[in-house]
């Protein structure tokens, strides 16, 4: 390892500081290139929490009308009563259907 290898030195002393007339340059670009990177992320993350809210608003949409979907899926079906003397009651028995509580006479 010899000292004009520039791997070798690592560390905080390992960096070039600007001198010269050039020093005060440098430190205003680094400057404005911080304020830059600062700015752009800032908008990108209110672009990203906007993005989010549209995304949580548009999935509480569509909840809202599933609910009423169901809702109104659930309410729209006739409500049968037990005592209800048009109501039979049926199984399958084998390949046949068989019929509980129908009167032949009342023809």
């Amino acid at each position: 390892m010899t000292q004009s290898d520039g791997f070798a030195r690592i560390g905080m002393a390992a960096r070039r500081r600007p001198s010269g007339l050039l020093a005060p340059f440098v430190w205003l670009a680094g400057l404005v290139a911080s304020v830059a990177a600062l700015i752009v992320g800032a908008v990108l993350a209110v672009f990203t929490a906007l993005a989010v809210a549209v995304f949580a608003l548009c999935a509480g949409v569509v909840v809202f009308f599933a609910g009423l979907a169901f809702r109104a899926r659930r309410s729209g079906q006739p409500r049968r009563r037990a005592d209800d003397p048009e109501v039979i009651e049926a199984h399958k028995v084998g390949g046949t259907w068989v019929a509980y509580g129908w009167d032949r006479s009342a023809r």
